[in-house]
């Protein structure tokens, strides 16, 4: 026995001083890579190869979340859920006149989804590229809506045999909850002014209302006819194929024998159908054959990106700037992370650029659909101090500037947006259920005393009193008020004008710009070049965007985040994909809206004391 319990604990001991030797050597190996990162290596260049355009995830303005945590993600080799749209634009610009890129290739399978706006910035970069004599090739394994607008920018575009484009159009169905409501004994109380701020109704009725009903129809027609127009002229095509190609898809794949590809080849949509081999090929022929993984030579976005940054920094130095700020996802009070608006987070950044003597202008870049109307209204007080101070503010629109979002833009100098962005809905509205009904079926009462005529009319268990929801409806209307004077007073017409076409209702960018609710149709470079000539500015500024500062750590491990991918995949450590192709992944998607609608509501909850100025106009 004495000898039995020696080996254990010699064994135990061996096992001890190795896990140590392992720990230690783990922490030399992360802090080898934090010094890489730290001196910000830089990749080798092939000396003629390709940019190798891979969005993972949506397409975004903002990357959502703390900087840290998408570092630590991605070191362990999980998909990226977002790419953000300004690394690509930046990436492809700078190969345009890079002698070591001789072509740009396009890969599509891993992206999920980009707005209109997104896109078309995309889409300017790549004929930017094309401009210069370099061909763009495209591939996927399948495209839909999304991905088939940015592949249709290539000179080639190359589909595999067992896939499909399909081109649905635009569409807005939304969850109706009153009769599961019912159901529950909830009462559900809406207060809005604006007789399209239909943001509620799913909570209240049935079906869509006419109002919703009217107003979806047209901008969705207009985004429509945008998309058509746009990838029609990419590829040569007239816009009304595309709508004959979705409405009659489900004819031409019976006649095709169910060869979706097939079908996507007979209409134009794509140059050929080839296998990834075939288009390794291809690029082989234009760039040079590689022994290594991809069979050519080329370059990551990323990678690239830090080939540019070192040159960005010693090209660096003009004694003036433009500043551009982004305003990107939900509103709300206080400081919020990156990929959301904070009413105070937000208005220092802007106070930032005020106070900043080399900042001569700025561009306030907006993808939200609004949120909280105190938020806002931080954020729009300090644009008029910008204003006050003699520095210019252009207003660019992405995706959807709606709402709380078209709020913070009324007061800039001018307004860019695509003809594409989803803005207006100018309305307030606040909702709160009570479960007093629920409770008592239930065989729960509330009872009680209080001390003035608001004791306990606040509590969610107990009947909302006519005299609070006038108050709230007061209030509502107090609100709306506002933001119509708002933007009667920063787009220079009377209040009365700006009602009319206020009222909540959305509009498509064309539109808005046709009401003067925009003052030009354009993109993201067309609204700094503005920036800089009301300022006065020669072509000698630098375009510098104003983020909340990182930690030491935060910059240290993004920096170091190519370093620790690269070791990842290496060691094999990359994660598979968490969804399989059975059940559960195919119902994911149609549960998706119903996550969506539920988590923003959770999200919105959080300032019930203010009202709201929020779109619902995600568009699928």
């Amino acid at each position: 026995m004495r000898y039995l319990l020696t080996f254990f604990r010699g064994l135990w001991h061996g096992l001890d001083v190795l896990r140590r030797v392992l720990h230690l050597l783990l922490m030399l190996a992360l802090l080898t890579l934090l010094i890489v990162g730290l001196r910000g290596s830089i990749p080798h260049l092939p000396e003629r190869g390709a940019l190798i355009v891979h969005p993972s995830g949506d397409i975004v303005e903002q990357l959502a979340g703390e900087p840290l945590q998408r570092a630590l993600s991605e070191a362990q080799g999980e998909s990226a859920p977002e790419t953000l749209l300004w690394d690509l634009t930046r990436a492809i610009r700078g190969a345009r006149d890079d002698a070591h890129i001789q072509a740009l290739l396009i890969e599509t399978d891993d992206m999920a989804g980009a707005g209109q706006p997104e896109l078309e910035e995309l889409a300017a970069a790549i004929r930017d590229f094309r401009a210069s004599g370099k061909k763009v090739i495209a591939h996927g394994s399948y495209f839909l809506q999304p991905q088939y607008y940015l592949a249709a920018q290539a000179d080639e575009v190359y589909l595999d045999p067992f896939g499909l484009v399909l081109l649905p159009g635009y569409d807005r169905y939304r969850m109706y909850f009153k009769d599961a409501i019912d159901k529950l004994a909830v009462d559900v109380h809406l207060v809005r002014a604006g007789k399209f701020k239909n943001a509620a109704e799913p909570f209240i009725r049935r079906d869509m209302s006419d109002e919703e009903r009217q107003e979806s129809s047209a901008y969705l027609q207009s985004l429509w006819l945008g998309y058509r127009t746009a990838v029609g002229a990419a590829r040569h095509l007239d816009p009304g194929a595309l709508g004959s190609y979705a409405d009659g898809y489900a004819a031409a794949v019976q006649k095709a024998g169910g060869d979706l590809a097939a079908v996507a080849k007979a209409a134009g949509l794509v140059t050929a159908l080839r296998t990834d081999a075939q288009v390794e090929q291809r690029m082989a022929e234009l760039v040079g054959a590689d022994d290594g993984k991809r069979g050519f030579q080329g370059v990551n976005v990323d990678d690239y990106l830090r080939t540019l940054r070192v040159e960005e920094h010693a090209h660096r130095g003009a004694a003036t700037a433009v500043a551009v700020i982004m305003a990107s996802g939900e509103m709300y009070d206080g400081n919020q992370p990156a990929g959301t608006i904070g009413g105070l987070s937000t208005a220092a950044l802007l106070r930032q650029a005020r106070q900043d003597d080399a900042v001569k202008a700025v561009v306030l870049r907006i993808d939200s659909p609004g949120g909280s109307v105190l938020a806002a209204e931080q954020i729009y007080r300090e644009v008029q101090l910008l204003r006050a101070a003699g520095k210019p503010v252009i207003a660019s629109l992405g995706d959807v500037a709606a709402s709380g979002g078209y709020y913070i833009a009324a007061p800039a100098d001018e307004i860019y947006a695509s003809a594409n962005t989803i803005t207006g809905s100018i309305g307030v509205f606040t909702t709160i259920p009570t479960f007093d009904r629920a409770l008592t079926k239930l065989g729960v009462h509330v009872d009680g005393v209080g001390t003035t005529a608001l004791s306990g009319t606040l509590r969610l268990d107990r009947p909302m009193r006519p005299e609070v929801e006038a108050i709230l409806q007061a209030s509502v209307d107090h609100a709306y008020a506002q933001f119509v004077e708002r933007v009667a007073s920063g787009r220079r017409k009377t209040p009365a004008a700006i009602d009319a076409i206020a009222q909540g209702r959305v509009w498509a960018g064309r539109d808005a710009l046709r009401l003067g609710l925009v003052d030009r149709i354009g993109g993201y470079d067309d609204a700094v070049q503005a920036a800089a000539k009301r300022a006065g500015l020669g072509k000698d500024y630098d375009v510098r965007v104003i983020e909340p500062e990182l930690s030491f750590t935060e910059q240290l491990l993004l920096n170091a985040r190519s370093s620790f991918a690269a070791l990842a995949r290496r060691a094999g450590f990359i994660r598979g994909s968490l969804l399989g192709t059975g059940l559960p992944a195919q119902l994911a998607p149609q549960l998706k809206p119903l996550e969506r609608e539920l988590a923003r509501w959770q999200r919105l909850a959080a300032t019930p004391q203010h009202p709201l100025a929020y779109c619902f106009c995600t568009v699928d």
